[in-house]
């Protein structure tokens, strides 16, 4: 019966007929010469052909062996090839895949370009593709609809792998002229009698720094709510509205000649962004690399 067959045959005939002899190719597989003898003796019944037969005192291969003698040397070849440790052999030059990274508008903004540049550089092949954050679901990592989850932490999931990529922290963001940039840094009283514009995916008007406002008595007036940072900067700039927006996205937001940053009047607690991926993927060589292409590019930019 073919499931009957022992696959370790397979090397052992890529070995004799390779070598032509017995004797070479127990010396080849490391086994003794009878051992080899025997292995012959299983491989003629399994393939009901004698394989190699004396020509003197040499061996010399039958007409199906030498039919058979490439393919069975690409099988064997492939069969070690599979039975390799993962990554081994593998080539960036000539590496072609597509990898799906989830961020947000500012995350992909501020490094973007260079993941982009980076990777081109080091694997030519390789294709990065940003999908949209709507949410912190951990489903897409779970089902391998995403290689890689760059942002905050959200539920996650225990099984996650987790690597902080950098520390970020929010200021607020006005037009020029902006009675904010009157006198010295606003305090907490001033910043909050004025109208803001928050972002949320999600459509929240609240968030930390309404906490710590809350906790001086205070309360800011939400005029409007966006869903991306760049919206917030637009609407900051053309209005009296102030907006709140990572340091980071501001720091290399190239259209933001016409905007100043202020620090916050009130403490919040900084951001850490990461990146996170599924552990089926920890031992996969091409996406170790792009991990370590995200965690360069993230640390010599922030």
């Amino acid at each position: 019966m073919a499931d009957d067959i022992d696959l370790n045959l397979l090397t052992a005939l890529d070995a004799l007929l390779a070598e032509g002899s017995v004797a070479r190719a127990a010396e080849r597989l490391h086994l003794s010469e009878s051992a080899m003898s025997r292995t012959l003796a299983r491989l003629r019944e399994a393939t009901s052909d004698p394989l190699l037969v004396r020509a003197g005192r040499t061996m010399v291969p039958t007409p199906h062996a030498l039919a058979l003698r490439e393919r069975v040397r690409e099988l064997a070849q492939g069969a070690r090839a599979v039975l390799q440790p993962a990554g081994a052999g593998w080539d960036l030059n000539t590496l072609q895949r597509t990898f799906t990274l989830r961020a947000n508008d500012g995350f992909i903004e501020a490094f973007g370009p260079a993941l982009v540049a980076h990777a081109a550089r080091e694997a030519p092949g390789v294709c990065l593709r940003f999908a949209p954050k709507p949410d912190k679901d951990v489903r897409p990592l779970r089902e391998g609809l995403i290689d890689l989850d760059i942002g905050v932490l959200g539920e996650s999931g225990p099984e996650v792998r987790l690597q902080a990529l950098y520390r970020d922290h929010f200021v607020a963001v006005v037009r020029p002229g902006h009675p904010l940039l009157d006198g010295p840094e606003p305090d907490a009283a001033r910043y909050a009698a004025c109208a803001h514009v928050v972002t949320s995916r999600r459509g929240r008007r609240a968030g930390p720094v309404d906490e710590a406002l809350e906790a001086r008595g205070l309360a800011r007036r939400v005029a409007v709510v966006v869903p991306t940072f760049r919206a917030a900067l637009s609407i900051a700039a053309a209005t009296d509205l102030v907006a709140l927006v990572p340091a980071m996205f501001f720091a290399h937001d190239l259209a933001n000649g016409a905007l100043r940053a202020l620090p916050l009047p009130v403490p919040t607690e900084p951001i850490t962004i990461s990146q996170m991926w599924h552990p089926r993927m920890d031992r996969d060589p091409a996406h170790k690399w792009l991990r370590d292409v995200v965690l360069e590019v993230c640390r010599a930019k922030a």
